[in-house]
């Protein structure tokens, strides 16, 4: 084996670096202090006679697992973490004031997202009392309240240069015309299209808002996804935490004479979860690992329970020939999607320099057997299709497959090579992390392109 030289041995300090970053309950300085403790003793075993490449390995087991370590720093700096979570950043003053900046800018954009979802009522859009026509305006734009103010705040976060916070409002303001410049029957197959497919390709958005001047690279994509993971767990605490509060609010005040029924329905939820959206994300910020810490559990929990749900489907429709519905397809298309966000947050929260284990064959095996569904899901659409002719639905429905099933055809292919040790599992990651704008794109062909070629329908 030849010997690394200085270039490679960097390339390994950069990977080591990139998964350290990902442990947020590690400051900048933390991060620095752990790579010099990694330097020392890789200068100190090349010493000894080891290659480079030997002695960054051997540095690195002798550090222990990063789990390990995150766990010691967390018990020596426990009140600077604690203090993280909610205000400061530890003693230093700057980062005390920055952190209530955030907090001030993040009231700001929460309360922006409350009001922004009542400002069609100044225009007749009224939420509880509204027609019908009402009720497709707010499916179609509901993701316009809510993102855009989102996409403020991390735009804030990152500083953003004057052209990103360009493109997002170009951006956004095409999202808005897309969503309303077509004049759609309430019942058309294009309102649901919209409400579906519309905050997909605007979430790529916020994306951009995150990521900011390092959208090229694919570690600032990943460290997205896991942006998302962890955004939708807080938002649905915090929406379990509301339905709780909504409960009671109308019980006590019913138990006195009084009907809250409306303002429930007409301000509490709607304006409560757009500033939810806002007020999950500041949390991910913030937080320092608390939930980063229980994601990577879950995932690790439900993979192979649905890994088992998949493998028996297979086996029961391989003996029943059973028929699918469309109630059955559209059930199938969102287990899809859930398997491919377990996928992704599997890899957000992956080591990229461990050896292959007993997860990754068990992702493998989800991964192929949602193929295999896909593929099934497939052969039922197109067959709908031939004999029934070409609706909005059943397109939408096509394509969608067939994004997923080139995404999960693909990552099969790249953990069976990580599997056979003959792929790096950085191959993967940046395959992800790179299909990403196809989702965006098809999602914005939906919005688009599909209701003036379906005539509307």
């Amino acid at each position: 084996m030849a010997t690394k030289g200085p270039d490679e041995l960097e390339a390994q300090f950069e990977q080591w670096r990139g998964y350290v970053r990902r442990r947020r309950e590690l400051a900048a300085t933390d991060v620095e202090e752990l790579e010099d403790h990694l330097r020392g003793s890789v200068a100190e075993l090349t010493g000894l006679g080891l290659r480079p490449d030997e002695a960054f390995l051997v540095a690195v087991k002798r550090m222990g697992s990063l789990d390990e370590l995150s766990r010691e720093f967390a018990r020596e700096h426990s009140e600077r973490l604690w203090k993280q979570l909610v205000l400061s950043g530890g003693a230093d003053t700057s980062a005390v004031a920055r952190s209530r900046q955030d907090i001030l800018v993040m009231l700001i954009c929460a309360t922006g997202a409350a009001l922004s979802v009542k400002v069609p009522e100044l225009f007749g859009q009224h939420i509880v009392s509204g027609p019908d026509e009402t009720a497709a305006f707010y499916a179609r734009n509901f993701a316009l309240f809510g993102l855009p103010w989102l996409a403020a705040f991390l735009a804030w976060r990152r500083r953003a240069r004057p052209a990103v916070i360009g493109a997002l409002v170009g951006l956004f303001v095409a999202g808005a015309v897309a969503a309303n410049v077509y004049r759609l029957a309430d019942d058309s197959q294009s309102v649901v299209l919209t409400a579906v497919h519309l905050p997909i390709a605007l979430w790529v958005v916020v994306g951009l808002a995150y990521v900011a001047d390092e959208w090229r690279t694919s570690r600032r994509r990943m460290d997205f996804v896991r942006f998302s993971g962890e955004w939708f767990i807080y938002l649905v605490l915090m929406g379990l935490g509301g339905g709780v509060l909504m409960a009671f609010t109308v019980a006590i005040f019913n138990a006195i004479g009084i009907d809250q029924g409306d303002f429930v329905g007409g301000w509490l939820l709607p304006c409560g979860f757009m500033a939810a959206v806002v007020v999950a994300g500041w949390l991910v910020e913030v937080k320092q690992g608390v939930i980063e810490n229980i994601a990577p559990v879950l995932t690790r929990l439900f993979t192979p329970l649905f890994a088992a749900v998949m493998l028996a489907f297979l086996v029961a429709l391989l003996w029943t020939n059973h028929a699918l519905d469309r109630n059955m397809l559209i059930i199938f298309n969102l287990l899809l999607v859930v398997v491919l966000g377990l996928l992704l947050y599997a890899i957000s929260a992956r080591d990229p320099l461990a050896p292959p284990g007993l997860f990754d064959r068990l992702q493998f095996g989800l991964v192929v057997s949602a193929l295999l569904i896909d593929a099934r899901v497939l052969v039922e659409i197109t067959g709908r299709i031939g004999e029934w002719g070409t609706t909005p639905n059943r397109a939408a429905a096509l394509g969608e497959n067939l994004v997923l099933l080139v995404n999960l055809a693909w990552s099969a292919w790249l953990l069976l090579g990580l599997l056979r040790r003959r792929a790096p599992f950085v191959r993967l990651e940046h395959w992800q992390t790179a299909y990403l704008p196809v989702y965006a794109l098809w999602a914005t062909v939906v919005v688009v392109v599909f209701p003036p070629v379906f005539a509307y329908a």
